[in-house]
């Protein structure tokens, strides 16, 4: 009998061996959770036995219960890389034949080549769709939907109206050489204003003043300027001239024409897109004694907006801002939570499945309904203790001696009486 008693010493020592030597080579795996080996002891008993004469019968491993303490916390500049403060799970759905629902306590998460935010595993992570508000509108298990970014955004609407407010020097000098746009030396001044043609790609639009006439009170001459209006390279014309557009300023340095918007004839983007035409408007434009500037600039314009970056919030609300300035809600993070954690199986790279001993998963997002809340740019590390693990490997070991001693000793009483007998 004794043997069998020191086997199973043995056998729940080398369990608590091999738990103890799990722990401690994922000691920095994220997210991973350690588990600690529970040990029962064994004795047969009946009602006619003497409880003053009673004997064990060794132990038995009860159970291998995970630990659901929070792990340290690492830093990250990825804002995608999630931790959970507190309860809760992320919710990933595996790739390959399987597509099964998985849980994690990893929050390491990247972009892959189709823009989904998926794991190290190529899982993708589980959202609840959001409205422009980024209120969740849908809930539950079957509310979940993967998370994908998107590339633009915004409708791009072609520049129709320019509108620049500006003052030229009433010192500047006239020029008498020939317009030469590459030639600085030929203008006084010049504004370029981005604009957008019919797909929202942008276009550089440059006017160029050049001083025409000073102001002459005798003849009653008024001060004109000649503006030169290109896209990129290509001059703007109008009336299907490319002569330039006059400007005047009375005495009083405020502009006396054009009143109305200057209207250029219709042209072909260099990107190919449907033909526009603009109009400028130099309305509130001044012919004072200070130095050049722009006092104001504008245009109608819009470009589709390019992806520049994410967010997410202690909610788990997770937007995307745009170049042209668009902060588009994506999507709200799903957490799940389980009665009891502890009943979850181990299914390898960090994940866990829902089993009867779990209970099935509590779907809900962050901050709200007892889960807990989320922090961008942290991932969870291991909470294994090293100088733990290690004190408790030298007590396995320890027990694990004792009783390989018990069973020489065993074996020792066995010879001697078969020795008696002999």
């Amino acid at each position: 009998m004794s043997f069998y008693t020191s086997l199973s010493g043995l056998q729940a020592s080398q369990t608590d061996m091999n738990t103890i030597s799990h722990n401690l080579a994922n000691v920095s795996t994220t997210g991973f959770k350690k588990s600690r080996v529970e040990f029962s002891d064994v004795i047969a008993s009946s009602v006619s036995t003497d409880p003053r004469k009673m004997v064990g019968s060794g132990v038995v491993v009860k159970a291998t219960t995970q630990q659901f303490a929070e792990g340290n916390l690492q830093g990250t500049t990825n804002a995608l890389d999630l931790a959970v403060m507190g309860e809760g799970f992320f919710t990933v759905r595996t790739t390959g034949a399987s597509d099964a629902i998985a849980y994690t306590r990893n929050g390491a998460f990247s972009v892959d080549a189709s823009r989904n935010v998926v794991d190290a595993q190529g899982s993708f992570l589980m959202v609840y769709p959001v409205d422009g508000d980024g209120n969740v509108t849908a809930t539950g298990a079957d509310g979940l939907t993967n998370l994908q970014l998107q590339q633009t955004s915004g409708t791009p609407v072609a520049t129709k109206d320019i509108a620049t407010s500006i003052n030229v020097s009433a010192t500047s000098t006239v020029k008498t050489v020939a317009f030469d746009r590459t030639d600085t030396t030929t203008y006084n001044n010049s504004v370029a204003t981005r604009i957008y043609d019919a797909n929202g790609n942008p276009m550089t639009m440059t006017n160029y003043y050049v001083r025409d006439k000073l102001p002459d009170a005798t003849t009653n001459t008024p001060s004109t300027w000649k503006v030169y209006t290109f896209i990129g390279d290509k001059q703007l014309e109008v009336g299907g001239s490319t002569a330039p557009v006059t400007i005047t300023f009375n005495s009083t340095g405020a502009i006396s024409s054009p009143t109305t918007p200057i209207k250029y004839d219709q042209f072909i983007p260099l990107s190919g897109a449907a033909p526009q035409d603009v109009t400028l408007s130099l309305a509130n434009s001044t012919q004072l004694s200070s130095a050049f500037a722009v006092n104001s600039k504008s245009q109608d314009g819009v470009a589709v907006g390019q992806l520049s970056g994410v967010t997410v919030n202690s909610e788990g609300l997770i937007q995307a801002s745009f170049s042209n300035g668009d902060i588009v809600p994506l999507g709200k993070v799903a957490l799940a939570k389980f009665s009891t954690p502890t009943g979850l199986r181990q299914i390898g790279n960090s994940y866990w499945s829902a089993t009867g001993l779990s209970g099935s998963a509590t779907m809900g997002s962050a901050s709200a309904d007892g889960f807990g809340s989320l922090m961008s740019g942290q991932i969870e590390g291991s909470n294994v203790d090293i100088t733990e693990e290690l004190v408790n490997l030298i007590a396995a070991q320890r027990n694990f001696q004792a009783n390989s001693k018990a069973l020489d000793t065993a074996n020792q009483v066995s010879q001697t009486i078969i020795q008696i007998r002999n």
